[in-house]
């Protein structure tokens, strides 16, 4: 796997692998409730997503495009436990939903691969 993005980690954590699964409202929220969202690395582009909320301890880590680790997503993520990585990057494309992607919060900053 090779890095895709790269952001501010939110606390440590180890590798996570999982599904990649942009998300950009409550209807995908809703489609997760029914399938399960245990092995999903989910994509928000807004750090105040309020609407992960129902789903959250169930991801296996969160990546978002904007914010610090100080936003809504970040604070969430850090209770949950759920790893997360803030203000990414991308390198190149991003990852086509369904692809299986590692998140890595253990090094200085937070890494995509895929």
């Amino acid at each position: 796997m090779q890095e895709v993005a790269r952001g501010v980690k939110v606390f440590d954590a180890p590798a996570v692998s999982g599904r990649w699964q942009p998300m950009t409202g409550p209807d995908d929220v809703l489609d997760l409730m029914d399938s399960g969202a245990e092995d999903v690395i989910a994509l928000v582009r807004d750090a105040g997503a309020t609407f992960l909320s129902p789903i959250f301890h169930e991801l296996a880590g969160v990546v978002c495009t904007g914010g610090t680790p100080r936003s809504h997503i970040g604070i969430v993520s850090r209770e949950f436990h759920v790893p997360c990585i803030m203000g990414a990057t991308f390198v190149g494309r991003e990852p086509e939903p369904g692809s299986m992607v590692e998140l890595d919060c253990s090094g200085t900053e937070g890494v995509l691969r895929g």
